[in-house]
């Protein structure tokens, strides 16, 4: 509260992928997806200013890397309901969906205000505790 930090001391991601074809693959899916998803939720800001990229490249818009995350437990369910070879389902972008909303509302619910805006900055978090 005092920095206005944001540290995940979890992350799980739950799924179900129809059928899972290749399941070390799928759980790379999954997690990379939720990984993603941590990165836009923390760290990826890209700012305009007068119809102008402020983040030109990657040394400006930061994104995560291994170390930035804890581990991500993958749970998958398999319904084989899916329209895919044996009941597959697409799993590449549903697993980035959930992440920043789960870790926006972990936040709100820390300081006890919505969260309006992301990435969850600690400037900005800090901003949202003094108001």
């Amino acid at each position: 509260m005092e920095t206005g930090e944001v540290t995940l001391l979890k992350a799980v991601t739950c799924h179900d992928v129809g059928r899972a074809i290749n399941w070390t693959a799928a759980e790379g899916q999954l997690a990379g997806g939720a990984n993603q998803g941590l990165g836009y939720a923390l760290l990826e800001d890209m700012t305009v200013k007068e119809g102008r990229i402020q983040t030109p490249s990657l040394a400006e818009y930061l994104l995560p890397t291994s170390m930035d995350f804890p581990p991500v437990q993958v749970i998958m369910l398999e319904s084989g309901t899916g329209v895919g070879p044996f009941g597959a389902k697409g799993i590449g972008e549903p697993s980035l969906t959930p992440a920043a909303p789960a870790v926006a509302s972990a936040v709100s619910d820390a300081i006890g205000k919505p969260v309006r805006e992301l990435p969850l900055t600690p400037e900005r978090v800090l901003r949202m505790i003094g108001s």
